[in-house]
């Protein structure tokens, strides 16, 4: 008896999982230099202005929206070739992306200011291009490595495990790239950051290296047609596709509230805790309990609906938050106390955190099959547009608040860093994740129309109309 289509295009085994995984392991390791490290080290490192570097992220934002639906166009035009339609990028753009990453880091604080600003400027943008150009079709491949809705629950698992251990060496070498100059100041130093950049690029080349052959293609899909206007074509599709805007917006605001505690808890660390080398445990904490989560959290979203756990998990996650606040309005804040609620926020926050590219696919299943939509590589180009925003957002939300506590250009007012500037500051830590992690509850729980049952009916249907295409 013939396979059915799905059957035909499933079949992942453990190497594919491990190699898939190692694509973002490999990304977030020069992606969480832009997280982890980036705005310390511009404002306290090189004397750039906070305003200087909010921006730099609006121009970057700017021109990804011209670059990314391009790059997409031209994966989605581009024939297959013998190592497959999307894998062979990564392999292209390993080291131009981890070259490039360590470029963000090499400028020299004694330079001229303007010289400095045009440095970061360049630096930072062409990062952001190259690592489009590898991210792409990296998001892309899921589509591709297997058409079985569980088995890419098992892929963005083990790509958000990836992810985490990708992010730990830039979260570390936020702590350990100070230099002491008396016994109560730290200043950050070049040479640390410049060296562990180099050492986390050279990591993340071999990862990609490891993706590229560890995993394969078994859809066949066909480049999509270079007709005029076709771009903009697939964009108006994809704005009316509920799941997929919902999906996205979502993860922008995740993303946000991910990036906005790596990036901000430098400052809070140094200023309000008197602790700038534990910088990094709060983010450890919050992605430890994703080592237990991974276990089960695939089957969950099996059994009960992706949406349905990523939802609920998420509101517990805002919720510890708001303990947070509160207890802070009764005078009970403390270092341990914050680290402690971010570690049981983390139990909610796994659950998205793991499942999030698993929504996102089956919201691009959903416009193939509803929309006759097969170009990929511009869908996932547009997904990952709206997580740079997410970036951006961060990097708004990091600096606003230092400009409130005194943050003059790039050198911190003493005078102002009052004892209600530092309440102020650890209102905002706590708050801002707060609000954005309600607003990621209602856009899935409220907006995002693919629930368990929907997404069993759409298998039914991709079997159904995919399969008719292929036979």
């Amino acid at each position: 008896m013939e396979q059915g289509y799905i059957a035909r295009t499933s079949g992942i085994g453990t190497k594919d999982k491990i190699g898939y995984a190692m694509g973002d392991f490999a990304s977030c390791l020069v992606f969480g230099l832009t997280q982890s490290v980036m705005n310390k080290y511009y404002t306290d490192g090189l004397g750039i202005a906070v305003v200087s570097v909010l921006i730099m992220t609006i121009i970057a934002r700017i021109w990804d929206a011209i670059n990314d639906p391009i790059w997409g166009r031209l994966i989605d035009g581009a024939k297959p070739k013998a190592d497959g339609r999307y894998r062979r990028w990564i392999k292209i753009f390993a080291v131009p992306v981890a070259l490039s990453a360590v470029l963000m880091f090499v400028g020299n604080p004694t330079w001229a200011h303007s010289t400095k600003l045009v440095y970061i400027y360049v630096t930072y943008i062409l990062f952001g291009m190259l690592y489009t150009c590898i991210n792409i079709p990296y998001g892309s491949l899921a589509q591709v490595i297997t058409s079985n809705d569980k088995e890419r629950s098992a892929l963005s698992v083990f790509r958000s495990i990836g992810s985490v251990f990708g992010a730990l060496p830039a979260m570390v070498l936020a702590g350990v790239m100070y230099t002491k100059i008396s016994e109560t100041e730290s200043v950050v130093s070049p040479t640390k950051v410049v060296i562990g950049a180099g050492v986390i690029a050279l990591l993340s080349v071999l990862a990609y290296l490891l993706c590229y052959r560890w995993t394969k293609e078994r859809v066949v899909s066909q480049p999509a047609p270079r007709e005029k206007g076709q771009t903009m074509q697939v964009i108006k599709v994809l704005l009316k596709s509920r799941p997929f805007m919902a999906v996205s917006l979502a993860s922008m605001l995740f993303l946000a509230a991910q990036m906005f505690p790596q990036g901000y808890n430098p400052y809070l660390f140094h200023h309000y805790f008197n602790q700038p080398g534990l910088s990094w445990v709060p983010t450890v904490a919050q992605y430890l309990p994703v080592a237990v989560i991974m276990l089960f959290a695939g089957r969950l979203g099996n059994k009960y609906g992706r949406r349905e756990v990523c939802s609920y998990g998420i509101l517990l996650a805002a919720a510890f938050y708001l303990l947070l606040f509160v207890l802070a309005l009764f005078g009970f804040s403390s270092i341990w106390l914050y680290i402690a609620a971010c570690l049981a926020s983390g139990v909610g926050t796994a659950f998205i955190f793991l499942l999030i590219w698993a929504l996102a696919t089956d919201a691009i299943d959903y416009n193939k099959v509803k929309f006759g939509l097969n170009d990929e590589a511009t869908s996932y180009a547009f997904y990952s547009f709206m997580r740079k925003l997410g970036q951006t957002v961060a990097t708004i939300l990091i600096n606003v608040p230092l400009l409130r506590i005194g943050y003059e250009g790039s050198k911190l007012n003493t005078e102002k860093l009052t004892p209600e500037a530092l309440q102020s500051m650890y209102n905002s830590s706590v708050m801002i994740p707060a609000v954005l992690f309600l607003l990621v509850f209602i856009l899935l729980r409220f907006v995002y129309p693919l629930s368990k049952q929907k997404i069993d009916e759409l298998q039914v249907e991709k079997e159904r109309v995919l399969g008719g295409e292929k036979a």
